[in-house]
């Protein structure tokens, strides 16, 4: 069905009303009256509860007048598909012709996942002016980094000056803040122009508490909580309309905005009880588009369930009985968490399974830890095993990002408590590692600066809710009152904000000369991004707290065969003795290394790895 301009889908309503204002944009964003209706038109009933003006609006008016509606004589509210919200997520929507940005990467093809390398970023926090067109300015640093994939945290509109971006309630607008809808397509643009692509992170599992009025036009939410918010309608009455809702905002970033991936918030949450899951019926459309468009496009599943479901195939025609969902890739929090405890020591809550240095071996071989496993953090058995067939690059992997650093109390990175050469081990198991790595911005120099929570909610009581709920959760932890950021303050927004001018100093600038070196190792050695995982073999020392994985390793001729090493092997000294370089590797060339001193230029005369450091190995092809 092809619906006018304007058109709005409230299916229970008895009247809706087009309303406008004559308001420059962003002239009410902090007034307590935000809608000052200077027209209003009569809208009739359509199809499948839709409702379409009675008179067609000129499209020009966009330029002079903001617009929303009144529903059953309640509002007005902005649009539910607003793309422009300049006065935040409660002021009047505008008009945004999608059409009008002069392209320049007609002759972008497109990456694949299989041998990305993915940045993810905050844009209120990447620089100081916190805006996209500040960013487009960043691009020749993730360039040189070997940065293949441009993550951005989500944009979508949200209620005050700054937020993480995981309660916004806006999906289709970007928000003023960052610049807005026109300055994303440059955004994106300049990315392909410097052959970067970009991903978006979605939330499509609840909606955040300022700002929500999509209720107030029909049944998009359910009682199902997520724990941050109502969960959308997916399997009730009416949810052909809320699944289309989501859908069509998937197609609008690949079409509109030209993207080539969506991060997919906490699938976990999603709960759909039909026969075609949400995820798949947005996998294969988004294939269909893929097909269509000429370029792949990448959809990616954060997921604590450990389910190979998401990545497996999706049944084809005629087939019998589910499958999968046909994602393209999913985090995995495991090799975040076997990472984190191999280098911290850390072993509280959820990190607890992974105290053995063995969890480490066993995510590397295998993809998952908790593979069916006992988690003594969920007191249940927990996961499947990966399955031999499935891609080592379908397993995204970090070992920071804005979850496990910002939902830390003080929102400390490892740099704040690790030296540097336990820094370089994690960064060389990420990058020499199996699966798809993806850095955190500001990792790549060990930035001293924090990722703290933040939010700026204009409404009090909100305002004092986020507060004390922060600070309630850490007092269980011990964490006392004051050393607990105010998510409110404006100091705890700003004191999150990169400083680039450290990236060229001291350890910082030793730090991301290493990142470069192994982004730059792993383009150039293929076995670093065989799809086949069967090619790594890791052990490891529990006592001594050795790591070695081998990559490229040979297949097996048989059970109990002795494959001999890998072509590139990366031994790691996590503990307090030196590492013995073993003999048959004496032959292999240094490709990298790095200890707690600095980097290493050569093989050390003694054949061992210093403690806290590594060595990368290889035999054959380039340095």
């Amino acid at each position: 069905m092809t619906l006018p301009p304007l058109s709005v889908w409230a299916p229970h309503a008895r009247t809706v009303e087009l309303v406008f204002t004559e308001h420059e944009p962003g002239a009410v964003h902090d007034g307590e009256n935000r809608w000052a209706i200077v027209a209003s038109g009569a809208m009739e009933p359509a199809e499948d509860g839709w409702w379409v003006p009675e008179v067609p609006v000129d499209a020009p008016f966009g330029a002079d007048h903001g617009y929303g509606y009144r529903v059953d004589g309640e509002g007005p509210f902005p649009d539910p598909r607003s793309r422009c919200q300049p006065d935040t997520v409660h002021g009047p929507s505008r008009l945004f012709d999608a059409s009008a940005q002069g392209w320049k990467d007609g002759d972008w093809a497109g990456r694949p996942l299989r041998g990305a390398v993915i940045y993810e970023l905050h844009l209120g926090t990447f620089t100081d002016e916190g805006t996209l067109d500040a960013a487009a300015q960043k691009l020749d640093h993730l360039v040189s980094l070997g940065v293949t994939h441009v993550e951005l945290l989500p944009v979508n509109s949200f209620g005050g000056g700054h937020n993480w971006g995981y309660d916004g309630v806006g999906w289709y607008a970007v928000d003023a803040s960052y610049g807005g809808p026109s300055a994303y397509q440059r955004f994106v643009d300049a990315c392909h122009g410097a052959g970067l692509a970009v991903i978006q992170d979605v939330v499509y599992n609840h909606l955040g508490p300022s700002g929500n009025y999509l209720p107030q036009f029909g049944p998009y939410l359910t009682e199902h909580s997520t724990g941050w918010g109502s969960g959308l309608n997916l399997d009730g009455p009416d949810s052909d309309e809320v699944r289309r809702y989501i859908l069509d905002n998937a197609r609008m970033w690949f079409e509109d905005y030209h993207v080539d991936g969506l991060r997919l918030d906490a699938v976990h949450a999603l709960r759909d009880t039909r026969a075609v899951h949400l995820l798949e019926e947005l996998a294969a459309e988004t294939d269909a588009l893929s097909e269509r468009l000429g370029r792949p496009l990448v959809l990616v599943a954060e997921s604590d369930l450990n389910d190979p479901r998401l990545i497996a195939d999706r049944p084809g025609p005629g087939a019998d009985g589910a499958g999968g969902y046909g994602l393209t890739g999913q985090w995995s929090d495991d090799f975040h968490h076997a990472v984190h405890v191999a280098l911290t020591g850390e072993t509280d809550g959820y990190y607890a399974d992974f105290a053995p240095l063995s969890a480490l071996a066993k995510v590397l071989n295998g993809g998952f830890f908790h593979d069916g496993s006992w988690s003594s953090f969920r007191q249940r058995h927990h996961g499947r095993p990966l399955g031999e067939h499935l891609p080592a690059e379908a397993l995204v992997v970090c070992i920071q990002n804005h979850d496990q650093v910002g939902n830390r109390a003080a929102g400390d990175r490892m740099a704040a408590s690790l030296d540097e050469g336990q820094l370089v081990i994690g960064a060389a198991l990420l990058l020499t590692g199996p699966f798809t790595p993806m850095l955190f911005m500001g990792e790549e120099w060990a930035a001293s600066t924090p990722w703290q929570f933040f939010t700026a909610h204009r409404e009090p009581e909100l305002a004092q809710a986020v507060t004390e709920g922060r600070r309630r959760e850490f007092a269980r932890m011990a964490w006392s009152h004051d050393a607990v950021p105010d998510p409110q303050s404006p100091e705890t927004f700003a004191a999150s904000t990169l400083r680039w001018d450290e990236a060229g100093t001291g350890r910082h600038a030793r730090l991301l000369e290493l990142y470069r070196t192994l982004a730059r190792i792993r383009t150039e050695r293929p076995e670093l991004t065989d799809p086949d995982r069967s090619t790594t073999r890791a052990v490891v020392d529990d006592e001594r707290h050795w790591v070695r994985m081998d990559r490229g390793v040979a297949a097996e001729s048989g059970a109990g065969a002795d494959v001999g090493p890998g072509s590139v092997v990366l031994l790691a000294a996590l503990g307090a003795e030196p590492m013995p370089i073993p003999d048959e590797l004496r032959g292999y060339r240094l490709l990298a290394g790095h200890g707690a001193d600095g980097p290493r230029t050569e093989v050390p005369g003694d054949a061992r790895v210093q403690p806290h450091g590594f060595l990368l190995l290889g035999r054959g092809g380039q340095s």
